[in-house]
């Protein structure tokens, strides 16, 4: 059967209402932030930054940042932490039991990012909804609900052992498949036992059995992980590509890293041989464990930008990236700027640096696309190559010379000796260019398109070496996460593609 209709029925009217923010956007923000201090106001966060007051307020926004400093996660882990003790009303109302355990913060440690009943349905069940809903309303010809979808999930497997009983620690996407209505493992697969497995290595060959019995006409999940499992899936299976395994699948939701080094592999493991099957669609989604922020906007193909979702329990700010200490709301957005993301949710951060950028495509509608991360960057030089530079480059050297990429990541190579220095990439390729030469060429000439300061420190090289490629076997980078970093396999995990530093680069070729 498919209940495409009654699902498009449902959900239309989550759609309209994107529409509705238009030349609202400010008053749909201070909606969400009043809401979220009056919720938490009695809480100790609230009692110890007066959220009473900010609420008496003629001017709520300015009230706000002036009662409450922006900061990173340091700030917020002794809160954390008791939380994960069982203490109630500390950050939110109530008794929190689930957190998602997420990368380091640049001390190394990782994250216990809290997931409260009122983030679960307000914020995260909501985006998932408007993924949804927005791709129903912009493809008409839709039948995604014709069969199931399949969901890369992680594990409830972590370093955190907390005392309150109750409380669980793991992926946000373990607590999303944990907590889910049975109604929604009607229309996915793999089941929830599976969906949960701990061993990446075991779960990737149930993952691929599972799902290549099932009729998938969606897929969901990391780009780089979900790689892996389509392939496995066509090893067992023997076809040549996937829509001869699922010939109904029709759109992949994907999110957490860039897409574009993947593309040139999807479109080619994705390859249609029948004009009557449906368009493979790529949807974009801006879903992290502090929150679920922005959908894509349209269906048209390659990187496009995001509509940031205004009214599911979070309060955004945004920092310019030449100026940090002027933060400011939806108001005084410029076009074509990249800014540091500020969130206040219903999780109980507040005024939380994330640690993302994004760059605004258009203010009404309020439209973004993902720059890259604030420390994922390399400035060894004063060349300032940000992490989407470096994904546009990777994205148009391996279009032009057919080249594959399992993963891949970037690290200086300091002046010495009278050298110039350069950047190293260490990548592992699923098909290797033919010419390195040639794929390091397109890179470099690719970055000084974007970037006007490495385009000024490598002209004539006199500051700067053309880039070093070094290719890696296969597996390298499962080895390093498995063995060095964080000791685990899995859909949640991500490699840091830009360091200013040579830890992770040395980290990576030393276990080679």
């Amino acid at each position: 059967m498919d209940f495409t209709s009654l699902a498009r029925l449902f959900l239309e009217r989550r759609a309209r209402r994107f529409d509705s923010w238009t030349g609202k956007e400010v008053e749909v923000q201070e909606a969400q932030l009043r809401s979220l201090l009056r919720s938490a106001c009695t809480t100790a966060f609230g009692r110890e930054h007066s959220f009473n007051d900010i609420l008496s307020s003629s001017d709520l926004c300015s009230s706000y940042s002036e009662a409450v400093a922006a900061e990173g996660y340091e700030s917020f882990r002794p809160y954390v932490m008791r939380m994960t003790d069982g203490e109630p009303d500390v950050l939110w109302p109530g008794i929190c039991n689930n957190f998602a355990q997420s990368s380091g913060t640049s001390g190394g440690r990782s994250k216990f990012i809290p997931i409260t009943r009122e983030s679960l349905r307000l914020n995260h069940y909501a985006g998932a909804s408007d993924v949804v809903a927005s791709y129903l309303h912009l493809n008409p010809a839709s039948r995604m609900f014709s069969g199931k979808g399949f969901i890369l999930g992680g594990s409830f497997e972590s370093q955190l052992v907390p005392k309150n009983p109750r409380a669980k620690v793991g992926d946000l996407s373990a607590t999303l498949i944990d907590s889910v209505s049975p109604l929604v493992n009607l229309f996915r697969v793999p089941d929830k036992k599976t969906a949960l497995m701990a061993d990446w290595s075991e779960k990737l060959e149930m993952l691929a059995l599972k799902a290549s019995k099932a009729n998938i006409t969606n897929i969901s999940g990391v780009p780089s992980w979900f790689l892996r499992v389509l392939q496995r899936v066509l090893e067992i299976t023997g076809k040549p590509d996937i829509h001869r395994v699922w010939p109904s699948l029709e759109v992949f939701f994907h999110g957490g890293v860039s897409f574009e080094p993947y593309r040139a592999e999807y479109s080619a493991i994705c390859r249609q041989t029948d004009d009557n099957l449906p368009a493979m669609n790529f949807f974009e989604t801006y879903n992290a464990s502090e929150g679920f922020f922005a959908v894509q906007a349209d269906l048209l193909p390659g990187h496009r930008p995001m509509r940031l979702l205004l009214d599911i329990g979070i309060y955004y700010e945004f920092a310019p990236l030449d100026d940090e200490n002027k933060i400011i709301g939806v108001s005084g957005l410029e076009v074509g700027r990249v800014y540091e993301l500020i969130i206040s949710a219903c999780n109980g951060l507040w005024r939380y640096r994330i640690g993302d950028t994004v760059q605004v495509e258009s203010v009404s509608p309020l439209l973004i696309t993902i720059a890259g991360r604030t420390r994922s960057f390399i400035n060894a030089f004063g060349e300032e190559v940000m992490e989407h530079n470096a994904e546009e480059a990777v994205g148009a050297a391996c279009s032009e010379t057919g080249a594959k990429i399992i993963n891949y990541t970037v690290a200086p190579i300091y002046s010495r000796d009278g050298k110039r220095g350069s950047h190293q990439w260490i990548i592992e390729w699923s098909k290797e260019p033919e010419d390195t030469s040639l794929f390091r060429d397109i890179l470099d000439r690719a970055l000084c398109n974007a970037n006007s300061d490495y385009a000024a420190k490598r002209n004539g090289s006199i500051f700067l070496d053309p880039p070093v490629i070094v290719s890696v076997p296969s597996g390298s980078f499962d080895y390093w996460l498995s063995h060095t970093s964080s000791g685990k396999l899995g859909g949640q995990r991500k490699i840091p593609r830009l360091n200013n530093d040579r830890r992770i680069a040395d980290q990576i070729l030393g276990s080679i």
